[in-house]
């Protein structure tokens, strides 16, 4: 059974830490934005799956061998920075299937959003660091290891789904309270730079 002295501490903990801004709560922002919050899903639901393997490597010391190699990160982190970088310039420009227009009907592939949110969680060496850091002091060894594991990770995924869930509506809602006085290449410019911002993030950080 897991410790749920441990697990009532946890939650706030990791609440905590997924509610600050970081690559993945900025990308849901803006894809709320640009796509809508229902669209943005697909993303959130590449992302909670890059999350849980991350999760899931780190308990399994496979996270200590990524750190050791870099050059495993470099490529991944310039890959995925380079494309976000790509489409970020696309909006700016109000250009690309992640423009904003005025009709909300984006024609963006399901696929093409959940490889954002997998790959942006899997190539973000902070979250590697963060959950080899943090998954430990949470798991008591005199304890059955996969009763612990599935508790942390459900808490973790839900953690991240509220707060990609109230980034998304805050872009959303800032869309809104933009478009009213037709602001749609301001919105693009907004949206295209935090874009912008997440891919230099991830290609540099």
């Amino acid at each position: 059974m897991p410790d749920f002295t441990l697990l009532a501490v946890f939650i706030p903990t990791f609440f905590f830490v997924s509610v600050t801004p970081g690559l993945c709560m900025t990308l849901a922002m803006t894809l709320g934005m640009s796509i809508g919050v229902r669209k943005t899903l697909w993303m959130m639901l590449g992302e909670l799956v890059g999350v849980a393997l991350v999760a899931i490597a780190a308990v399994m010391g496979v996270a200590s061998l990524m750190l050791n190699y870099p050059q495993v990160f470099s490529l991944l982190k310039w890959i995925g920075g380079a494309y976000l970088i790509y489409v970020g310039i696309n909006m700016w420009r109000s250009r690309g299937s992640m423009a904003i227009v005025a009709d909300t009907d984006k024609n963006v592939s399901r696929y093409t959003l959940l490889t954002q949110g997998f790959g942006t969680a899997i190539a973000n060496p902070k979250g590697w660091a963060f959950m080899v850091s943090l998954l430990p002091p949470f798991i008591n060894p005199q304890s059955p290891m996969p009763p612990q594991l599935i508790a942390l990770i459900a808490i973790i995924l839900v953690s991240e789904f509220v707060c990609m869930m109230l980034y998304a509506s805050g872009g959303r809602t800032l869309k809104i309270f933009l478009s009213q006085g037709n602001n749609i290449k301001l919105l693009n410019r907004i949206a295209g730079s935090l874009m912008l911002f997440v891919g230099l993030w991830l290609a540099f950080g």
